[in-house]
């Protein structure tokens, strides 16, 4: 080795030391795993698109769900195990209300999204930069009869009004939250190991096969906004967020309704609905605080903490069922205390803290 390459590697030595150790730290590796899966689920996204919209022949629509469904698929494989692979704003927001990842690392997660979309779009632009002139005869449109902007963001049909494609797109992503809580819920009847990743994408095809044509299914904030405004600065001008005062609907609706389907999912499994109710239970000052009611027998009031009512609940349950045989859990018990807590409270009871 020259002593000119000896220095040079002395130099840039501490660099590439440096960025191994950034590279190992938890965020870093979570952004970069949000941008690549949404870049390549993106990718293979929009070239649907493109087909389907430049290429008469070559592309059509189940064509396009196939393309996002089975991107995801690719994302969810390369991210899975980094980041959860959320490749979706709304899931991120949804994840983050109910305190499942922490709030600091949602514009992380987002960052990540939006700029993968973004070089995505980028990216589409280029490949099929000569058949998008060829086809719109060098003219760059938002709407008509040879519009390309809906290649990279989606746009109200003429049958839509704006309210019914806010409604819309809040069910289609509320389907779709609802049914990724099923597919990962270890308590219900998950999707199995190594598997998910092609149910996932199974689950984005259908949503585009069946319910897709009233607003193109956007569901996803980071799929939509960022390609958005690449073709805002790419030649397609400021008529890309005018067209049907559309633009917002994509980034308000899905976090709206991935919160709702989430919640939806939740309560309709019993354990996680004990769970959310023992949770209240035991941070809540009601434990700490005592409660009178009068015996139906008509015998004098009686002081009971409500911490120790639970607990001879919990045990009279335990000891007369066994939930575990039913894949019910104990959490059955809390429900029945509130229960019982119900009944002297809306019977006249009276309730002192």
């Amino acid at each position: 080795m020259t002593q000119a390459n000896r220095k040079k590697w002395m130099v840039s030595s501490p660099v590439i030391v440096r960025t191994q150790a950034i590279l190992q730290k938890e965020m870093v590796r979570e952004f970069l795993a949000e941008l690549i899966s949404m870049y390549v689920m993106m990718v293979f996204g929009l070239g649907s698109v493109a087909h389907m919209v430049l290429g008469d022949k070559f592309g059509s629509y189940l064509g396009v769900n196939l393309g996002f469904g089975f991107g995801v698929t690719m994302g969810v494989h390369i991210a899975g195990k980094i980041s959860g692979a959320h490749m979706n704003a709304a899931v991120t927001f949804t994840n983050c209300a109910l305190g499942r990842l922490p709030w600091k690392k949602f514009p992380v997660y987002v960052l990540g999204q939006f700029l993968g979309s973004f070089l995505a779009a980028a990216t589409t632009y280029g490949l099929f930069y000569t058949a998008i002139f060829n086809y719109s005869g060098g003219e760059l449109t938002v709407t008509g009869p040879v519009a390309t902007a809906n290649i990279f963001a989606t746009y109200l049909p003429d049958h839509m009004t704006l309210w019914r494609g806010f409604l819309d797109e809040v069910l289609l992503t509320g389907l779709l939250q609802l049914c990724l809580f099923a597919i990962t819920d270890k308590g219900n009847n998950p999707a199995q190991q190594g598997t998910q990743a092609v149910v996932i994408g199974l689950l984005v095809v259908i949503i585009g096969v069946s319910l897709g044509m009233n607003s193109g299914y956007a569901i996803n904030p980071s799929r939509d906004l960022p390609p958005r405004f690449f073709t805002f600065i790419a030649g397609w001008g400021v008529q890309v967020f005018r067209a049907q005062n559309w633009w917002w609907v994509p980034v308000v609706a899905p976090p709206l309704g991935a919160y709702l389907g989430n919640e939806a999912g939740r309560q309709g499994e019993g354990t996680h609905l004990g769970d959310h109710i023992h949770g209240f239970w035991r941070t809540s000052g009601y434990t700490q605080g005592a409660w009178y009611h009068r015996e139906l027998e008509g015998r004098s009031l009686r002081r009971h903490s409500g911490r120790l009512i639970h607990q001879n609940l919990e045990q009279q349950w335990v000891k007369q069922n066994n939930p575990h045989e039913f894949g019910m859990g104990t959490h059955i018990h809390t429900l029945i205390f509130w229960l019982v807590f119900l009944e002297y409270t809306l019977g006249g009871r009276e309730l002192l803290f």
